[in-house]
């Protein structure tokens, strides 16, 4: 696979409509999850907000479906991503975001905290391998080796993203 792609091409426009979706399903099921964004553990996002997060996550799509290889990255990262935020989505629709912050945040007051992070770490260690094994065995083939670096991206940014939200609670509560 080439390292560009030509604009508008049929390999553009798939790797567009790969974004797009992907993105978008990143988008929909945090507006699911957490509405006005007080559970959005990327702060990026949450200083951002919708208002300007989706024309710059447009423009993004647009660009990066010219480069296949970040194009599968964050495609990758973006539906697992997904996948997780709709994980929770039904408990802090029911909750509401303030009362399923509460509840996360007495939650963590009673775990031992190196638990919870060993717990946090392995989980992304776990998933990490998958992708690191993935990326080995691509022999070099873009799409294969772009899904390994997205499970591994995806791997780290939950790790990160959810330290950052447990210290956010834990220095506001």
């Amino acid at each position: 696979m080439p390292d560009f792609v030509a604009f508008g091409s049929a390999e553009y426009w798939v790797f567009l409509a790969f974004l797009v979706l992907a993105r978008g399903l990143d988008f929909f099921s945090t507006w699911l999850a957490t509405p006005s964004l007080v559970l959005e553990a990327n702060p990026l996002a949450r200083w951002l907000g919708w208002r300007w997060g989706l024309p710059l996550n447009g423009l993004v799509c647009l660009a990066f479906a010219l480069w296949p290889l970040p194009a599968i990255i964050v495609g990758t990262t973006s539906v697992l991503v997904a996948a997780r935020n709709l994980q929770s989505a039904w408990l802090m629709r029911t909750l509401g975001e303030d009362a399923y912050r509460s509840w996360m945040a007495q939650r963590l007051a009673e775990a031992r905290r190196g638990l919870f992070v060993f717990c946090l770490v392995t989980q992304g260690a776990l998933v990490a391998s998958v992708g690191a094994v993935l990326v080995y065995f691509s022999f070099g083939e873009t799409v294969p080796c772009g899904i390994g670096v997205g499970i591994i991206a995806y791997a780290v940014a939950v790790v990160l993203f959810t330290l950052l939200s447990v210290l956010r609670a834990c220095r506001s509560g």
